[in-house]
């Protein structure tokens, strides 16, 4: 089967060889998997951090995030039946989703929506699962509540961001407010739902309280969490909850004690990696979010169509992955 690959780790993403077109043998399932033949997929930063950082002796089959149609079912396959078209974000301690076809857990797998097109779909299932999970199992907002809450979201307009402000917008009572530096990116947050946008270029503070909200008892912190670490701490209300997705060097949790501010982790892999025995709550999340998606609650958070999957077109998707200034999802479809 075709597949994209790397086969060195840490290469700068203009050398055509941080990823590479190959052949590879065509996977078996075992038995709780699904064999999905690949039609579109999406790119996320975890696909160019692995690029980096996971070091190789065969090639990589990056990706975490696709639409395909079920070909074949293991043994004990008991939620899908061959010829499904199914969406999911896969596990990523297993080969990716740059190939023709791809072994998956069915409990992290759902039906696609029936009213997005394949390259649609794809842009969701990693963001929707990492955005729900970091919203109602990590922050515990329960739905429908929050009112007179404020749930602060820095890097609004990133795939997360994106869908987690329809969430909270859409599914609790929370005032959201959500942080872009450019003029289309503003305009992007607000059109998602956000109550409020503000630059997380400038200050923080003083433009939550040219809003009128001198606290936030909630913070989403999507991207550079460094960065704004010690504003957080300033912002948030004592008991306030900070939850966050990006990977730090190390985190000083000390500052947080005054507060008694509550630190929340999020890996949409935990389930997948762990075989948690909660691991189907990701079928259940993805056919919710797909619901929701066709009943015009939720919309997809797909930027740009990227072409075919192959290697050219994958360096071109991590070089704007990495250069930060994407706005949804960088969306391939197809093989060559």
């Amino acid at each position: 089967m075709k597949a994209v690959a790397y086969l060195q780790a840490g290469l700068p993403i203009d050398d055509p060889a941080a990823l590479v077109d190959v052949d590879l043998p065509q996977p078996v399932p075992g038995p709780r998997d699904l064999l999905v033949k690949v039609h579109a997929v999406s790119v996320n930063p975890v696909d160019t951090k692995v690029r980096h950082r996971a070091q190789v002796t065969e090639p990589r089959v990056l990706g975490w995030d696709a639409v395909g149609t079920v070909e074949a079912v293991g043994e004990a396959v008991t939620l899908f039946k061959p010829g499904e078209v199914v969406y999911y974000a896969g596990s990523i301690n297993r080969p990716g989703s740059n190939a023709q076809y791809q072994l998956v857990d069915e409990r992290i797998v759902a039906r696609k929506p029936a009213s997005l097109d394949d390259a649609q779909a794809a842009a969701l299932p990693l963001t929707a699962i990492t955005a729900w999970e970091l919203l109602f199992d990590r922050l515990r907002i329960p739905e429908g509540q929050g009112e007179g809450q404020v749930l602060l979201v820095t890097g609004a307009a990133g795939g997360v961001g994106s869908i987690l402000v329809q969430l909270a917008r859409k599914l609790t009572a929370l005032t959201v407010v959500g942080t872009a530096s450019r003029p289309e990116t503003q305009a992007w947050v607000r059109e998602l739902g956000a109550h409020h946008v503000i630059d997380h270029s400038q200050p923080l503070g003083p433009q939550l309280q040219a809003l009128g909200i001198e606290q936030v008892q909630h913070v989403a912190s999507l991207t550079h969490t460094g960065s704004y670490y010690s504003q957080f701490i300033e912002l948030l209300a004592p008991q306030g909850q900070l939850a966050l997705i990006d990977d730090l060097p190390s985190l000083d949790a000390m500052p947080l004690k005054p507060k008694s501010i509550s630190l929340h982790w999020e890996s949409m892999f935990t389930r997948s990696v762990f075989q948690t025995p909660d691991m189907q709550a990701q079928h259940d999340l993805l056919t919710r979010v797909a619901a929701l998606i066709d009943a015009g609650t939720l919309r997809t958070t797909f930027g740009e169509h990227y072409g075919t999957i192959n290697a050219a077109n994958l360096r071109r998707a991590h070089a704007l992955i990495e250069s930060g200034k994407a706005k949804g999802k960088l969306v391939l479809e197809g093989f060559d």
